[in-house]
């Protein structure tokens, strides 16, 4: 593929991942999510309308904003109350993305380094948009003469979304009450057999944050990603079901296939990061490298 080609795939993957900051978004009508006087979401207008039905837990819109009840004043109480109204939703069938529960429950709070103040259940975040947190492990491995190679999954066909596309050697959501390295080395050791002793050599290295919009709702996301290389004659094997197969590839093979459709979106912009990092995507010959690393890391 011709590099304007290769370019271009990249910039619509990063406009995809950020199509809430576009002009003709549904941004604008969308109503902030507040806790306490604190905005931790943003909840599409459909979604509003129907929250309405349940004035013990939600106030009415008001100058575009809808709040908890000043009554829920505690974790507890906030998380407990919302959890009902979403189990009466999902039993009604208001949302689609309720027929995908997990029985999981994120954390929600202004930034990652605030006290939660409530949590909720995976598949209901969308429909208030409140930022979800992931962890993402690059694995790789260095030849004798430096030369790197990066080890890619295959995501099995039967898993509940992006079945059948690459993805990072490992990655998962960051769940209530769970620490990043906990995640990572739990993810490691289930979907690829990795040792603890060796995931636990992973170096965090960035941060990845988007928003995008669907019919789902609102996804803000925002991934750890650490880099773990790997010893050489390590392979790695599919271990709780969610993996169909690994690759151990070059960096060209890598490169290549991040501007097709075989990839999970939010793992190739994982990937486009390590090329970038790592010197594979040069500044001097890439046009569009400022547009690369901006759309890496959007935040609300």
């Amino acid at each position: 593929m011709a590099n304007s080609a290769w370019s271009e795939k990249i910039l619509q993957l990063l406009r995809r991942m950020n199509n809430f900051y576009l002009p003709g978004s549904g941004r604008s009508n969308c109503l902030r999510f507040e806790i306490n006087e604190a905005q931790v979401g943003w909840i599409p207008p459909h979604v509003a309308s129907l929250l309405t039905r349940y004035p013990e837990v939600f106030s009415p819109p008001h100058g575009g904003t809808v709040s908890l009840r000043r009554s829920l004043d505690s974790y507890e109480k906030r998380s407990e109350a919302v959890d009902a109204v979403l189990r009466t939703m999902r039993q009604e069938g208001s949302f689609t993305c309720l027929k995908g529960w997990r029985d999981e429950k994120y954390s929600v709070m202004p930034t990652f380094s605030d006290p939660p103040l409530m949590c909720m259940e995976r598949a209901a975040t969308s429909l208030f948009g409140v930022k979800r947190y992931g962890v993402h492990i690059n694995g790789y491995t260095v030849g004798d003469g430096g030369e790197i190679r990066m080890w890619l999954a295959r995501r099995s066909l039967t898993k509940q979304t992006y079945p059948g596309l690459l993805d990072n050697v490992a990655a998962g959501g960051v769940a209530a009450g769970v620490g990043l390295k906990h995640t990572l080395v739990k993810e490691c050791e289930e979907e690829a057999c990795i040792p603890a002793a060796i995931a636990q050599k992973a170096r965090p290295v960035t941060n990845i944050s988007y928003t995008y919009e669907d019919e789902d709702g609102v996804f803000a996301e925002s991934q750890f990603v650490f880099d773990l290389e790997l010893p050489r004659e390590f392979k790695l094997r599919a271990g709780d079901g969610e993996v169909q197969d690994f690759y151990l590839l070059p960096i060209d093979k890598v490169k290549e296939l991040l501007a097709t459709d075989d990839f999970k979106p939010n793992c190739a912009m994982v990937v486009l990061d390590f090329l970038i990092r790592h010197s594979f995507i040069d500044p001097d010959t890439e046009p569009c490298y400022q547009e690369f690393v901006a759309g890496l890391h959007q935040t609300l």
